[in-house]
């Protein structure tokens, strides 16, 4: 009985992505209220795939030129990052992530990803992190908020690996904040789940599959302070690291009432 729930679960969730497909293509087109819409689409997307969005914390501020940053576990953590995303206010441009090169490739998430405007990363060619570096420096100074995920990799969910400093370098270039954003999955009963995790030999469909037969999978986001690039790149990432993980004791380098002025 739980196979026959678990196999129309699926194909009902199915037959809706299969809707969306027409419109993918318009999201590459500039529209007014295209930000808006992508947003919409993503939140489709996602309930598709039986995953909800909860949120905690303070507001996500829209501020021109904020470095976002979040743990990383599976592909859909940028669908729930952008559903989440502001649609007004004084940003100029939409935001972009820092994103795994071959993801607009991807069928399906391909249109999704070049909308998102998709920085490329080559995990596998670090003498190419300094360039993408500096388009995420030149994103920031343009006004742009990029998102990126400073483990460098993804991880299940039960366990993490730690902030590169890397990319907290282009916040310190630009002189511009840092949002961390505490990202976690749970089953329906609050537990955690590692159901969208995808790493090791993982393929797209298998990760799929697990989502789509899967009876409710929440993804919530906590808000956590900004910070601000008064010190080093290591020292950033440190600060940024302990906001996601729960760790911080202290708001030193928070400074929100700074950025309010």
């Amino acid at each position: 009985m739980q196979r026959l729930a678990r196999i129309v679960r699926a194909t009902y969730r199915c037959l809706l992505a299969v809707t969306l497909l027409p419109v993918m293509p318009l999201l590459l087109v500039p529209l007014p209220g295209q930000a808006r819409a992508k947003r919409v689409c993503c939140r489709i997307v996602l309930r598709c795939l039986g995953v909800r969005i909860t949120k905690s914390g303070g507001p996500i501020r829209n501020l021109p030129g904020m470095l976002m940053v979040s743990p990383h576990m599976s592909w859909v953590d940028a669908l729930v990052i952008y559903a989440l995303s502001p649609t007004s206010g004084r940003c100029s441009q939409p935001i972009a992530f820092v994103a795994r090169a071959d993801l607009v490739t991807w069928a399906g998430l391909g249109p999704i990803a070049r909308a998102m405007k998709v920085i490329p990363i080559e995990r596998s060619s670090l003498r190419r992190l300094p360039d993408v570096v500096q388009t995420v420096t030149e994103r920031l100074r343009a006004g742009q908020t990029v998102v990126a995920f400073p483990e460098g990799t993804t991880w299940c969910g039960l366990a993490y690996g730690p902030f590169r400093p890397a990319m907290f370098q282009a916040a310190i270039d630009a002189g511009r904040p840092v949002q961390p954003l505490r990202l976690t999955y749970h089953h329906r009963d609050g537990n955690p789940s590692t159901v969208p995790a995808y790493v090791g030999d993982d393929t797209l469909g298998q990760s799929l599959r697990r989502l789509l037969t899967a009876r409710l999978t929440v993804a919530h986001v906590r808000v956590e302070a900004l910070q601000l690039p008064s010190d080093g790149r290591r020292e950033l990432a440190r600060r940024c690291e302990a906001a996601v993980r729960g760790t911080a004791t202290a708001p030193p380098g928070t400074h929100e009432h700074a950025l309010a002025a």
